[in-house]
């Protein structure tokens, strides 16, 4: 028969190992939900490194370069290039663009980049013309190319 210190000592080990269990359990689904943010700059690298997995969730952001917004065949999709000002990543969108969406503004997309190609699920734009989305502001600062715009007085 097991003594009283020897039977207490059981129960705090196996009460932290379901604990690790929960954590490890909870770690595991939060992993497949966190969307990083990424440049365009960033996600070339990353990817030519294979820092970044195809199926991968991400969020990429920058500037809409200009020219480069067109329609594909079937009229539902639409392709254009995601720019920090240093590399630049087409994006290809099915679906309706916001309404804010056109070319040389900031704007941050979720979805999978594959074979060169970001397939964005969603497209988010900025909402006037003196907002920058922060990350899209953090990567162009990074890329040493933003200025930001005057403030009217």
């Amino acid at each position: 028969m097991m003594k009283r210190k020897h039977r207490r000592l059981s129960f705090v080990a196996l009460g932290i190992l379901v604990l690790a269990a929960a954590a490890a359990l909870i770690l595991t689904a939060f992993e497949d939900n966190i969307v990083f943010f990424h440049s365009p700059t960033e996600i070339v690298e990353k990817f030519a490194k294979h820092e970044l997995r195809p199926e991968q969730r991400l969020r990429i952001g920058g500037l809409v370069e200009e020219g480069s917004v067109s329609k594909t065949a079937d009229g539902a999709t639409t392709r254009f290039k995601v720019t920090d000002l240093n590399k630049s990543v087409v994006v290809e969108f099915r679906g309706l663009l916001p309404d804010l969406f056109r070319e040389g503004q900031g704007i941050v997309a979720e979805g999978h980049y594959n074979n060169a190609i970001f397939t964005a699920r969603e497209v988010l734009a900025k909402h006037d013309e003196t907002y920058m989305p922060p990350e899209v502001a953090e990567a162009l600062k990074k890329s040493g190319q933003w200025k930001p715009a005057e403030k009217k007085k």
